[in-house]
């Protein structure tokens, strides 16, 4: 019977697709991390996760990193931008996962822009979220060039 380590293990060191997928389904939330950390976890796995709730500080954690999973298709990430929008929007504050979202141009200037206007965007958190936007813009950061 494999223990909570073994899983660990596995997630950090397995390369073959089947297995972090079937990874991805398992009940705890320092695995799924580890996933959203392998190189090699397949995209079907990463949109998994992106549904994955344990407790606030782990969901958000884990929301950054698939944002910033370099095998995030546009699928990956337009699960991890409603996640998040609905994390915001009741009032949560997954604040790392948007300037990684706003960084990602799978995602269209628009969709990640939405992030701003919901109840749980600060004033902080708008402003980083423009300035990463219009830089993706115009190549520079507003009013610098």
């Amino acid at each position: 019977m494999p223990t909570p380590a073994d899983y660990l293990a596995l997630a950090r060191a397995e390369r073959d697709s089947l297995v972090l997928q079937r990874l991805a389904k398992c009940p705890y939330p320092f695995v799924w991390q580890a996933l959203a950390t392998n190189l090699h976890t397949p995209p079907e796995a990463l949109q998994e996760l992106s549904a994955a709730r344990d407790s606030v500080w782990n969901d958000n954690k884990l929301l950054r990193l698939l944002a910033d999973h370099p095998n995030a298709n546009p699928v990956v990430l337009r699960a991890v931008l409603e996640a998040v929008a609905a994390k915001l929007d009741e009032g949560e504050r997954p604040y790392a996962a948007v300037p990684a979202l706003a960084d990602r141009l799978e995602l269209e200037v628009d969709e990640v822009m939405k992030l701003g206007t919901l109840r749980g965007a600060s004033a902080r958190l708008r402003h980083l979220l423009n300035l990463r936007l219009s830089i993706r813009i115009r190549g520079t950061p507003s009013g610098h060039g």
